[in-house]
């Protein structure tokens, strides 16, 4: 602890190295204000009376012991620059006075300090006392002569001296009249320096510790978790519920052995893992790894949850994965309650009651003194009688009590406190900082119903206290949790865990007002989030956990009991293993360079341009090259020999091929690797090029009959040193060609191998072997080409010789059959969107885009697919494919899937938000529109500037009744349904034609709610705009007419409408003024002379409006309906026709409970 740190100095080389503290003047004996007021100031002599005036004791803590010393300091100004006084002892601990004769980085000032009195030898590093101390220096021959400055510190081995290095100042102390006396205070070289020190007890073990170096395990065994940036919520939920002996060993009951499990139960596992490394770890744990396998992201993790519904989401999910296994109905029996809604009549035999389950319960805070109070509160009975009587079935109208009963309790019961609550008068959520009591030992059993089980008693013992410190917009959380039955509270704050007394876990977070002071009334406290000053504790409880006094030892089994699953050490041991592995790789990654290897394999299952995927991942794609770690050191002959050994052939048989980047953007093999004592380091340096890195392909050869290994090519001279880019020139050197087939049935492009061929033969004569290799009959007719880059695929001249069509080794040749027009023909008729000739399959390749297609709606209407699943669909698409291609392809596609064939013109896309994922905007059907303007935009990838709205790869489909030309004749129109008065709205869409009116409509909505003929003529649509009633639409209105700003209402016309007499008004809701209106406006008869005590009841079966919520309306005026209009309020004994004039409209005055503009987020969820 450091006073005044405004003034405080920090020592310098030439200064002694103590802890330094500059306290106010007011310190001083003489500054006391008003000295009449107050009792008259002890003197320096009388030790008790100092003691008490300056140094009281702390009522919080407790006094180990204490003790009054007094040096008499002689000769001041002979005294040495560091002066120590006599060694005296409290609490057992050596304490002496450190003082500065002349100061110590104050010149103008003397210097006191007390300090630990270990002469000459160090104090042990975990030795460390709490003691409360005063200095006080006084004059030798009168004691009413004096200065004082209290502190308190934390003494230990690194921190063993504390003080003040502005402790008087020296002109003051040596002036001749001291503040006015007639004797200095140093007087003859002399004064006395008396400490009065207190030690006190540190049953936490953390008083006024400054947390440098604090080891939670090795203080408390236990360890933290690490805050993300606003989890500590979260920290303080996974604490209390791994404490909880039971639910852990439920967790790791869950089976997670096989990589299936974890895949399935990817959030028990984290939790799994969570549990184990707060178990095993030395230091604070964290829990990205878990906040990761829930799905959350960054907005998650930076905004504060509900913890109740993150806790209810949680045990859900944790009960779905335990299901058919050994901890099946685990968290059931652990955490669910019972309760009993019920009405039951007062008259008669007649009761109506509903029992559901409960995993946890809110407890109102506001109003409520205690946990008693909260519950008294939660069970009230509220009594039905006069206008607001029961219906019972047979009996009629009746007398009633209502009400909430508990039939059991869980043997672990969670209480979440209503700290939060929405505060009408400020239009704001606000934080309940009242002071609410709860006790360590709690009966429940008066709460529970007469006929419930109380063979056992339902007596609780407190197990946790959930901390919010704070306000709304700023705070903290942290938990105080008792890990054993008989043991004591720790503070779980984040990453730190210290002991905790059962006054801080509970009295301290009772929240309401700080104690007195005794003199200026409730001392103020000040939020450390928001350094706002209060009355009221920020600090309280927000959740209590309770535990069932007789199922304790079951809830909190020893730890022995509650091991973890075998797997989960050695699985995390491997990762550790792993880390270590990779961190090792990485100090020594300067000796190591990866080597792309690409091998006839590769290229036999790439289906696309040139040669191989360099670029692709293997584990994605069977044609991407393996990437290899090797030394630098190593040369190509052991290269080969590594890469046959993990090819699995003979190293005889294979041979490595330079890849190089050729202008014309390819990648192609140039010549074998054929100098075998090269380093790979020289062959990377000398064959390619630094961005692309070490390129090669694995060429493959068989032995001849007589088992010699021969390369077709190996009669060619080899260089005596390598060369670049550069080829023996010698006009008989094969060529090394590889073939690719395109295949027009299966619309497939794939390599199937490499050639050798004389440079002297002609393209023709590539038939046999193409024939050859393909398993063809002789006779059949192939069109060659060269693929010369990916947008340059060039047809082959048969008479032409290699050599002059400028055919090189790495060279691809495309082959496909020749097809007849009867054949091209046939294959259009059965795949409209096929490729005839490989050019434009090439094209298509260019400009190859794959696109998910989603359902709009689930189940899809109009469709039905053979397996579930296939709704859900990936296809690959051109860039240049038209509205009319893609509505054929997706056709196609799902008349393969689907029971029945899909009409392409009555399939209609919706793009998809990028960052919601959901519907975006219709795709409408327009001349000249391709997927690169449907998707990409009309600038295709490149437009520049901000970022995209809509995914790029992905659309919403629906199947409608009929084509997209009937359906652009056709409006959507929205009706709202109205049941039960205004209180159940159900929207309908229906689907009329532009210029019908509203007889359709009805026969549409008829229809659509399956309603009677007779109640057609029964029903009447209006116009409502910003919850306010425009006007009544007659049945031959027309739907063109319709404004899409509007809400369109329908409903049975109430039986008094039939009568006669009375006037039809206009009636809306509104908060606090006409401009805030809200929910159903409403049509309503108004009778003449009716006094509006009665009108209500009418209103209140008009709206469905009944009880305490109708009692909470006030009823106004509204001239006009107009926003600004000033309210006339309407009561009891007024008549409303007499009040409201022939525009005006009655209006409901009563809060939006569902209102719009509080804060709302997307709801918590874990994957």
């Amino acid at each position: 602890m450091m006073l005044d740190s405004d003034n405080v100095l920090t020592p310098n080389d030439e200064n002694d190295n103590v802890a330094i503290i500059s306290p106010d003047d007011a310190d001083s004996m003489v500054d006391d204000a008003e000295p009449s007021a107050d009792p008259a100031l002890p003197l320096a002599d009388d030790l008790e009376a100092m003691r008490d005036r300056f140094l009281p004791a702390l009522p919080e803590y407790e006094t180990e012991a204490e003790t009054q010393f007094t040096w008499t300091i002689e000769n001041w100004r002979q005294l040495p620059k560091r002066t120590h006084g006599p060694v005296f002892y409290c609490a057992g601990h050596p304490w002496r006075i450190l003082f500065f004769p002349a100061g110590n980085a104050a010149s103008e000032s003397v210097s006191f300090y007390l300090e630990q009195g270990f002469e000459g030898e160090k104090p042990a590093d975990d030795w460390y006392a709490c003691a409360q101390f005063m200095l006080v220096l006084h004059n030798p021959n009168d004691p009413s002569l004096y200065i004082h400055h209290e502190a308190n510190h934390r003494f230990t081995a690194d921190e063993g001296d504390w003080g003040f290095t502005r402790f008087a100042d020296k002109n003051r102390i040596f002036a001749a009249k001291f503040d006015g006396a007639d004797r200095p205070l140093v007087e003859n070289d002399t004064a006395k320096m008396t400490a009065y020190v207190r030690v006190l007890k540190d049953p936490t073990g953390v008083l006024w510790h400054n947390f440098l170096n604090y080891d939670s395990k090795r203080e408390t065994g236990m360890v933290g978790l690490r805050n993300q940036g606003a989890t500590c919520y979260l920290n303080s939920l996974l604490q209390s519920l791994y404490l909880t002996g039971a639910f852990r060993r439920a967790v790791y009951q869950i089976p997670t052995e096989a990589d299936v499990d974890r895949q399935s139960s990817a959030s028990a596992y984290a939790l799994q893992r969570l549990f184990y490394r707060l178990q095993a770890d030395q230091t604070a744990v964290s829990t990205q790894e878990l906040t990761h396998s829930f799905g959350w992201e960054s907005r998650q993790i930076f905004e504060q949850q509900d913890v109740q519904e993150l806790s209810r989401i949680l045990m859900e999910k944790l009960e779905t994965r335990m299901k058919g296994t050994e901890a099946e109905n685990a968290l059931p029996n652990m955490f669910v309650g019972k309760m009993k809604t019920y009405l039951k009549c007062i008259n008669v035999e007649y009761e109506s009651s509903r029992t559901e389950d409960f995993w946890d319960l809110q407890l109102n805070v506001s109003g409520c003194k205690s946990l008693d109070d909260s519950f008294k509160d939660y069970v009230q009975v509220e009594t039905l009688e006069g206008d607001n009587k029961y219906q019972a079935e047979g009996y009629g109208l009746q007398d009633a009590k209502k009400g909430v009963i508990f039939e059991s309790f869980p043997n672990v019961l969670h209480l979440q406190l209503k700290r939060f609550e929405y505060d009408f008068n400020r239009d704001a959520m606000m934080k309940v900082n009242d002071r609410y009591e709860f006790p360590e030992i709690w009966n429940a059993s008066p709460y529970l119903d007469e006929t419930a089980d109380k063979s056992e008693p339902y007596t609780y013992h407190l197990h946790g206290v959930l901390v919010h410190s704070g306000d709304l917009n700023a705070g903290h959380y942290y938990a105080f949790l008792k890990p054993s039955k008989d043991g004591e509270f720790y503070r779980f704050d984040d990453d730190r865990v210290t002991r905790a007394t059962k006054r801080e876990a509970t009295d301290d977070n009772f929240g309401g007002d700080y104690a007195t002071n005794g003199v200026n009334g409730n001392l103020k406290g000040q939020n450390p989030y928001t350094r706002q000053w209060s009355t009221k504790r920020s600090n309280n409880a927000y959740m209590l956990v309770y535990i069932r006094e007789t199922r304790l030892d079951k809830i909190l089994p020893p730890e022995s009991e509650v091991q973890a699953p075998e797997h989960l050490p050695t699985k995390l041991s491997e990762e550790r293993l792993a880390a270590e592995k990779r961190r090792k790789e990485r100090e020594e990654a300067h000796l190591y360079m990866n080597v792309q290897v690409a091998s006839e394999e590769n290229y036999r299952n790439y289906q696309s341009t040139d040669l191989i995927p360099w670029g692709t991942e293997e584990d994605l794609d069977p044609a991407a090259p393996k990437i290899y770690r090797l030394l630098k050191t190593m040369t190509v002959a052991d290269f080969t020999e590594y890469i046959a050994h993990e090819q699995r052939v003979d190293p005889e048989l294979v041979r490595p091929w330079i890849m190089v980047n050729r202008q014309n953007g390819t990648v192609r093999p140039d010549h074998p690797l054929m100098w075998p004592e090269m380093s790979l380091q020289e062959a990377a340096d000398k064959f390619s090029t630094r961005n692309s890195g070490f390129r090669v392909f694995m060429e493959q050869t068989e032995r001849d009959r007589d088992g010699s290994v021969r390369w077709v090519s190996e009669d060619m001279s080899i260089p005596s040193s390598p060369t670049v880019n550069g080829n023996v020139p010698s006009q008989q050197k094969p060529i090394l060609v590889f073939l690719k087939h395109f295949d027009i049935d299966r619309q497939t492009l794939q390599g199937v191998g490499h050639i050798y061929m004389s440079p002297l033969e002609k393209a023709q004569d590539l038939a046999a072997p193409i024939l050859q290799i393909m398993g063809w009959e002789a006779g059949i007719s192939i069109e060659l080409f060269e693929e010369i880059k990916q947008n340059y695929i060039e047809p082959m001249k048969p008479k032409q010789t290699l050599i002059a069509s400028e055919i090189q080794d790495g060279d691809i040749i495309c082959f496909q059959r020749h097809l007849s027009e009867a054949e091209s023909t046939a294959i259009k008729q059965t795949m409209p969107t096929a490729c005839i000739s490989a050019p434009q399959y090439y094209d298509f390749l260019i400009n190859r885009m794959y696109v998910t297609f989603t359902p709009k709606f689930i189940p899809v209407q109009n469709f039905v697919a053979r397996t579930e699943g296939d709704e859900t669909f990936r296809l690959a698409l051109s860039k240049k494919d038209s509205y009319d291609a893609l509505a054929m392809k997706v056709a196609e596609y799902l008349g393969t899937v689907g029971t029945a064939p899909v009409d392409p013109s009555h399939i209609r896309f919706t793009t998809v938000n990028i960052q919601s994922g959901k519907p975006r905007s219709i795709v409408k059907r327009q001349q000249g529109s391709t997927m690169a303007n449907i998707l990409l935009g009309t600038g295709g990838y490149g437009s520049y500037g901000y970022a995209p709205t809509q995914a790029p790869d992905h659309l919403f489909y629906e199947v409608l009744e009929m084509s997209l030309t009937d359906l652009e004749q056709r409006k959507n129109v929205r009706i709202v349904w109205l049941t039960e008065g205004i209180t159940k709205e159900e929207p309908c869409d229906l689907l009329v034609h532009k210029q019908s009116q509203f007889t359709e409509v009805l026969g549409a909505l008829q229809k659509k709610l399956s309603l009677p003929e007779e109640l057609l003529e029964q029903i009447r649509f209006y116009e409502v705009h910003s919850n306010k009633v425009y006007k009544t639409l007659p049945l031959t209105h027309g739907v063109v007419a319709l404004n899409e700003f509007m809400t369109v209402y329908a409903e049975i016309v109430p039986e008094e409408e039939k009568q006669e007499g009375g006037r039809l008004i206009n009636c809306f809701h509104f908060e606090k003024e006409p401009g805030k209106s809200h929910g159903v406006p409403f049509i309503f008869l108004m009778k003449e002379g009716e006094v509006f005590k009665d009108t209500k009841k009418r209103i209140s079966k008009r709206t469905g409006i009944k009880g305490k919520q109708f009692e909470k309306i006030r009823f106004a005026v509204v001239k006009g309906g107009q926003n600004y209009s000033r309210p006339v309020w309407v009561e009891d004994d007024d008549v409303l026709s007499e009040k409201l004039g022939q525009d005006d409209h009655l209006g409901l005055e009563h809060p939006n409970r569902n209102r719009s503009n509080w804060v709302k987020y997307e709801s918590l969820n874990i994957r």
